[in-house]
């Protein structure tokens, strides 16, 4: 027996915990930051209706096709792409697919272990001063740029979260990943709930209720709803092949369906649940709503600074930004794994190598904040004569690759493969199921290739 089959053998020790696994995987730092200011910026609660349709109508049937294949095919991403392909007598155009849903978390989890390597720094510095003790933002932004200017610090980092992750991986899935998400999932959600309440009685909570929540519809623009339906896409972790994976250790039993829609409300809860944490702290320190790194590790850490009990409160926000940052990094490269797996590697060989493989293509993206800040490697292709490789990594991935991925899932499951494979799988009524493969025929390829082309 080879080792694909061997894959499909092993099984989640129950649909819960794979519901939190996957859920861990769609749950990042993009979550945390960057859904609540897309909704403050586009429109407050328009922006989140849009939003919560965008995943109903194309992250829900994405990810419930990508699931499907990887029940069905019972191995790594690209194996069971080829089963299936061949099982539905596609071709073998298909294959790319699982060519993509390799080559994209392998690439993925190279940068991505840069930022979440902050998240490190920071949370472990934070812990280790008991709040930095800064008086003002400019200290803060300082602290920051320092840490971006120094390739042995953030290289440490990215390592140490790298082999943190390699450590997890390396076990098998009952022990390693599964184990991770039991546990540190519960924690965000807690530790969420927790800053939430917190907000209520120290921040300006109605404001930053209303900031997020409050529709305008007058800032709604076309480029808010393209900017709404790429946040669903990319937030639920669609066509980067860790659900492709994990949906091949599912028993036949387990309702793939339901599954995906618990995945989907614990990943735009953990969205909407940040902004309500978040906002009313800044809100009531007077602090810049600026997003991205502006806010997290600037404008927060000085309203810790400033608050009583600041540095319970700033340690729980940096460790939920530490486990939503592991969770995503561990079910990132697990489908690299798998895959080195079904090529005859041993599981713990097949992590070290997808591990150090994927390190070295984050130097490039760590010295892209400093040595390498004005290298542009692209700069003869017109717009992209600016990018540096952290900027094309992230780019190419995120805007490129993972929409593209998405698409040909969509295409594959709904075109492709016969009705009767997939009404096999699902065990669903055929109504429920024309109209599902209606959404993955044309409405989800249309969403997709506008983001692609208008995005």
């Amino acid at each position: 027996m080879s080792n694909g089959s061997q894959i499909g053998e092993a099984r989640w020790s129950s649909r819960m915990t794979f519901v939190m696994a996957a859920a861990g995987a769609a749950v990042g730092l993009g979550n945390l930051w960057r859904f609540p200011f897309l909704a403050a910026e586009n429109g407050g609660g328009a922006f989140v209706l849009v939003y919560l349709a965008a995943v109903l109508c194309f992250g829900y049937p994405i990810m419930l096709a990508e699931l499907t294949v990887g029940r069905r095919g019972r191995a790594d991403a690209a194996l069971s792409v080829r089963r299936v392909s061949d099982e539905a007598k596609a071709g073998k155009i298909w294959r790319i697919i699982g060519v993509l849903s390799i080559f994209i978390p392998f690439v993925g989890i190279g940068y991505y272990s840069v930022v979440a390597g902050w998240v490190m720094d920071y949370t472990l510095s934070f812990l280790a001063t008991g709040g930095f003790g800064y008086e003002n933002p400019i200290q803060y932004q300082e602290r920051f740029d320092s840490m971006l200017a120094s390739p042995g610090r953030l290289l440490l980092m990215h390592g140490l979260f790298m082999l943190s992750v390699v450590f997890v991986v390396a076990h098998d899935i009952r022990s390693g990943i599964e184990r991770v998400a039991k546990y540190m999932m519960p924690a965000l959600f807690v530790l969420l709930f927790f800053l939430v309440i917190y907000a209520m009685f120290v921040g300006d909570f109605m404001k930053g209720l209303s900031f997020l929540l409050y529709p305008e519809w007058s800032e709604l623009t076309w480029d808010s709803v393209l900017a709404a339906v790429g946040q669903a896409f990319f937030s639920l972790a669609v066509g980067i092949g860790a659900l492709m994976t994990f949906g091949a250790y599912l028993d036949k039993k387990d309702n793939l369906p339901v599954s995906a829609a618990q995945i989907c409300i614990a990943d735009t809860s953990v969205a909407l649940l940040a902004g309500l944490a978040i906002f009313p702290i800044v809100f009531a320190f007077g602090l810049e709503t600026t997003g991205g790194e502006g806010l997290v590790f600037v404008a927060l850490p000085t309203a810790f600074g400033q608050m009583t009990g600041g540095y319970i409160i700033g340690g729980a926000f940096f460790i939920l930004l530490f486990f939503a940052a592991f969770t995503t990094g561990v079910a990132t490269i697990e489908p690299v794994v798998s895959w080195l797996e079904g090529r005859g590697l041993k599981r713990r060989i097949a992590a070290v190598v997808a591990g150090v493989g994927a390190w070295f293509v984050g130097v490039a993206a760590a010295l892209s904040f400093n040595n390498w800040a004005t290298v542009y490697p692209l700069s003869f292709i017109p717009g992209w004569e600016e990018r540096n490789m952290f900027t094309i990594l992230d780019y190419g991935i995120a805007s490129l690759l993972l929409p593209i991925n998405g698409l040909l899932i969509a295409l594959f499951v709904g075109w492709a493969i016969p009705k009767v494979i997939v009404a096999n799988e699902l065990s669903q009524p055929e109504t429920l199921i024309t109209v599902w493969r209606f959404m993955l025929r044309i409405v989800a390829p249309i969403a997709i290739l506008l983001i692609i082309i208008i995005g």
